[in-house]
């Protein structure tokens, strides 16, 4: 695809070795299905999770956190009021956050939430190909919280989007792209057992939150994180019989990526 670099190995390298060695503590606020599996990751990555998702919490502990993460798979009013107030303490000490856009352009008042927190510029935006292009104003949305997309439909989607929210874009899928608006990268792998497992996108948006805690380059540290899960289910599927097995594989196969960075 024009205008797209291989994100190289020898980066996924370095920016692995940076999230194990500083070991980053990430505030999940994220929905009611994966909160297990993203821990889960998270623990098994390298990285520290904390779920904090009460109003009167969610501000001082978004700011002790190294970054945050919201994904707003089970969103409500109450819970929007806390994840505002845990973007806005973020933001005050200058921590990284993720938004997850879930369910991008199916339900109009979930719309609506979404767009008054890309106004508040998130680091990065991680979602599938059928959000991403529903958050340009493209596409009728996925199958549920399903991509009805291919990731490389979204590639000028996710450009338009990170210029226009000043963000990092990462659409997933068989092939995952992260832009800046201006430069993009492309992550190459996985399989396809990952979309058969509960949490593993939603999983994943908080490994990128883990992995620009303390980097330079969000970019790059959005593609190191995609990188790692797509070698984690490579590894995994080839020791699996199916999503049942998939799922602790996958565990340990992030666990052992983590393990050879050190």
């Amino acid at each position: 695809m024009n205008n797209t670099e291989v994100f190289p190995l020898k980066s996924f390298d370095q920016a692995c070795h940076h999230m194990v060695k500083t070991h980053p503590l990430v505030h999940c606020m994220t929905n009611d299905v994966v909160q297990e599996i993203t821990a889960d990751v998270l623990l098994a990555a390298g990285a520290s999770p904390a779920m904090i998702i009460d109003k009167h919490e969610s501000a001082d502990f978004a700011a002790i956190a190294d970054c945050l993460l919201i994904n707003v798979g089970t969103l409500t009013e109450e819970r929007f009021v806390a994840m505002q107030l845990a973007i806005e303490a973020a933001q005050k000490t200058n921590k990284p956050w993720v938004l997850d856009p879930v369910a991008s352009g199916l339900l109009p008042w979930r719309d609506k939430m979404i767009h008054q927190f890309l106004n508040l510029m998130p680091t990065v935006v991680r979602g599938n190909a059928s959000e991403i292009l529903s958050l340009a104003g493209a596409g009728n949305g996925g199958h549920g919280v399903d991509s009805a997309d291919d990731s490389r439909q979204a590639v000028s989607a996710a450009r338009q989007v990170a210029l226009r929210y000043h963000t990092i874009v990462a659409v997933t899928g068989e092939t995952d792209f992260v832009t800046d608006g201006k430069r993009t990268l492309s992550v190459v792998g996985g399989d396809v057992l990952t979309t058969l497992v509960v949490g593993t996108g939603c999983s994943l948006s908080a490994l990128v939150a883990a992995y620009c805690a303390k980097s330079d380059s969000p970019l790059e540290a959005t593609a190191a994180a995609l990188t790692m899960a797509k070698q984690a289910s490579e590894i995994a599927a080839s020791k699996s019989t199916g999503p049942g097995s998939f799922h602790p594989a996958y565990l340990d196969a992030l666990y052992a990526i983590a393990r050879e960075h050190i």
